[in-house]
């Protein structure tokens, strides 16, 4: 039998993903028709010997339940839903909640976090690690470009063994190519390490314990996977690495909806028997969505429920959220608009996709600031928030709305409070 746990963070996170986060939770936020994480559900559910998903985060249980309910209905696989009293950490929740994973003695659980998005080959992975006995955990790596390497996890492995020797999460200068996925398979006894790892923090032998986010660890029970867990486990024969060359992305902006979004349109590809308008594939249409028959939809568009395109509309690139009305002639591209709202016939809504570099083997998306060093607006997709009303002809160039506005002129390179 095997497990799956789900990380998901909680509301304290994921701030780079606002105004996208203040009505939804990141990890429910819609890609290609389906919440996030229901990603990672599909694929831990295609695999029979799964028996169990925990999805383990500080969002209140009123935010997940009904997700959680519905996720059991499709995939008859037990679901649960498990709260952190406080933020714990990438390490310190799994730890929290020992218990529950091991109950039932499985024999390993995989271990996603939750704002990965990627063709996750978790067969390849799961016989991977059992094919090395001594193995505690092993992580599922990618290539990066040398550049773009020190913004994540870097990790060197022996060549013939896989076994990893070093590894540092975000180093400052280069240290390897090869990045950590966020995605693992882990045996039982991994929290014999973590325990040690707690004990030695608790001790005092570490001094301080960096979160993510770079703050310091305030709880005693605060524990980083990465830094606490995988660097000790390095160079001790019993952390591995398998590299694969599958789509993998982060989800750290709303920028990178709109490519994790092509992606997982071109993976779960839909036929649509009965098109009601011309469709450039890939694009994901509710059956709910009401959409003008002279209307142009795709490449890379996700509709959602009970939203209405009316006559003459071009959509392309962008994710509309349920409930929203795009107006006569309107177009929109490289957008998101956001749930109830409503875009004036004749507006043009538009942005700046932040997708890897195609000229580079290896890039990766750059997750950039909001601002740049000169203080300006990075170019990035436009975001309507939920509510948002742009009258007719106007122009949203590179701009962020937050909810519930009525809109009166056009914008440019701006952020609308």
């Amino acid at each position: 039998m095997l497990k799956a746990v789900i990380l998901i963070g909680g509301p304290q996170k994921g701030t780079r993903f606002r105004p996208l986060s203040l009505d939804t939770p990141k990890p429910l936020f819609p890609i290609a028709g389906l919440p996030l994480i229901q990603h990672h559900i599909a694929a831990c559910a295609q695999l029979e010997e799964c028996k169990e998903i925990l999805i383990i985060g500080s969002y209140t249980t009123t935010h997940m339940m009904q997700f959680v309910t519905d996720m059991q209905k499709e995939y008859h696989v037990i679901i649960r839903y498990l709260q952190e009293f406080t933020a714990l950490g990438t390490g310190g929740g799994l730890y929290h909640f020992r218990d529950q994973v091991r109950a039932g003695n499985p024999s390993a659980f995989f271990l996603l976090n939750g704002d990965v998005c990627a063709d996750f080959p978790l067969k390849e992975l799961w016989t991977f690690h059992e094919e090395r006995q001594n193995a505690l955990v092993t992580i599922m790596g990618t290539e990066a470009t040398r550049q773009q390497s020190i913004h994540y996890g870097c990790m060197v492995r022996e060549a013939s063994t896989k076994a990893v020797t070093h590894y540092v999460e975000k180093p400052n200068t280069y240290v390897s190519t090869l990045i950590n996925c966020g995605v693992y398979v882990c045996s039982l006894q991994v929290f014999h390490t973590m325990a040690e790892a707690l004990q030695k923090k608790q001790d005092g032998y570490y001094s301080i314990c960096y979160s993510a986010s770079g703050q310091n660890g305030s709880h005693p029970g605060y524990m980083s996977w990465e830094q606490d867990v995988l660097a000790l486990l390095a160079g001790t024969n019993k952390l591995f690495a398998m590299q694969v060359n599958n789509w993998w992305s982060q989800v750290k902006t709303a920028g990178s909806t709109i490519y994790a979004n092509r992606h997982y349109l071109e993976l779960n590809k839909q036929k649509q028997t009965d098109p009601p308008c011309q469709i450039l594939p890939d694009v994901f249409l509710h059956p709910s969505a009401v959409v003008d028959s002279t209307a142009v939809i795709g490449p890379n568009v996700s509709i959602g429920a009970g939203v209405t395109v009316k006559a003459g509309v071009r959509v392309k690139e962008s994710i509309i959220l349920n409930n929203a009305t795009i107006n006569e002639h309107a177009l929109v591209m490289y957008s998101i608009v956001g749930q109830d709202a409503s875009v004036g016939e004749w507006s043009r809504l538009e942005g700046t996709p932040s997708d890897p570099d195609p000229n580079k083997p290896f890039a990766k998306m750059d997750n950039r600031p909001l601002f740049n060093t000169d203080g300006r607006l990075n170019p990035s997709i436009t975001i309507l928030g939920a509510g948002v009303v742009v009258p007719g002809e106007t122009i949203l160039l590179n701009s962020i709305v937050l909810p519930h506005k009525l809109l009166t002129r056009s914008f440019k390179h701006e952020i609308i409070l």
